[in-house]
């Protein structure tokens, strides 16, 4: 709702590992029911900050309110409320799935009978009932993902914090876990903070906070990034792009940037470039076109004027 207080509120975040800092005072605020994003490459500082606010990592400062209250990260009120999907896989696996999330529930003290029927609701949430007795070490790995998402929502938390929820997972299972995670803000009003390095995902999220350096760059939707540069991306596929390149800096001065296996060219109305392109290059030359608005790696680009994808970060 317009006016609305935020539920959560980030001030002045800066710390980082020893005596290196790594953030450099992040803000942000996040609406109740929404999914904001944190992207940026590696080393931008994404993890520090799911660190600092699950209270895994002691940041040199942070006010931290929830509901408007102070809160101490990673304190008791903060556990009662959160739900935390980590990175890197924290299931056993030698326990059952059902094993996992009754182990939750005890830990967080939630009542026999409401944790009972809980763990049923989350392991057909999960799409695990025909699996929910077998041992971890035998599922597959988007079988784990969604486990460990569904133990996050065993005590009902109000704000759920992921960091990379989809990394490692296959185009099928990204697009159940965003299945899910839609239905869980429409079915609960989940509130939902993620780290991630995957522009793809990043598009999906309501609101977008761009790191680089420790620092956040631009906070909008992920529309409103977008718009805010101007021209379109026309990707050209060929054999030889560096050869590809060359041509069309001779013969049609037009300045190209070039990958493994294609050439971008950032222009204005490239619905009419495309024609004078293909109409001018040799039978051959080419295998496919593509354009498209600018993707978030090149909202980055253009805020930063660094890659978003380079040697140092592939990925």
């Amino acid at each position: 709702m317009p006016g609305e207080a935020p539920l959560l509120s980030v001030r002045g975040l800066r710390g980082g590992y020893r005596k290196r800092t790594v953030l450099q005072g992040v803000d942000f605020d996040v609406a109740r029911g929404e999914i904001f994003g944190l992207l940026g490459p590696n080393g931008s500082g994404k993890s520090t900050t799911f660190l600092s606010l699950t209270g895994l990592l002691r940041p040199e400062h942070l006010e931290l309110r929830l509901d408007g209250a102070l809160i101490e990260a990673g304190g008791r009120e903060m556990r009662r409320r959160m739900g935390v999907v980590f990175q890197s896989p924290s299931v056993d696996p030698n326990l059952s799935p059902r094993e996992h999330l009754a182990l939750t529930a005890r830990l967080h003290s939630v009542p026999t009978d409401k944790a009972r029927a809980r763990i049923e609701a989350l392991l057909a949430f999960a799409d695990l009932a025909d699996r929910a007795d077998d041992k971890v070490k035998t599922l597959s790995g988007g079988m784990r993902r969604r486990l460990e998402l569904a133990r996050a929502l065993v005590h009902s938390p109000s704000l759920l914090v992921l960091d990379e929820p989809t990394v490692g997972l296959d185009h099928a299972s990204f697009e159940r876990t965003w299945t899910r995670l839609t239905e869980l803000r429409e079915r609960e009003g989940l509130t939902m903070v993620m780290t991630t390095h995957r522009p793809e995902e990043a598009a999906r999220c309501d609101r977008l906070a761009i790191l680089d350096g420790g620092r956040i760059v631009a906070t909008d939707t992920p529309a409103r990034l977008q718009a805010a540069v101007s021209g379109d991306i026309i990707t050209l596929t060929a054999r030889d792009p560096d050869e590809l390149a060359a041509w069309l800096k001779a013969h049609l001065d037009l300045d190209a940037r070039v990958t493994p296996d294609s050439v971008v060219i950032v222009c204005e109305r490239g619905h009419a470039l495309i024609p004078r392109i293909v109409e001018a290059l040799p039978t051959g030359r080419l295998e496919a076109v593509n354009l498209q608005r600018p993707s978030l790696a090149e909202v980055f680009s253009h805020l930063t004027g660094r890659a978003f994808f380079s040697a140092e970060n592939p990925a």
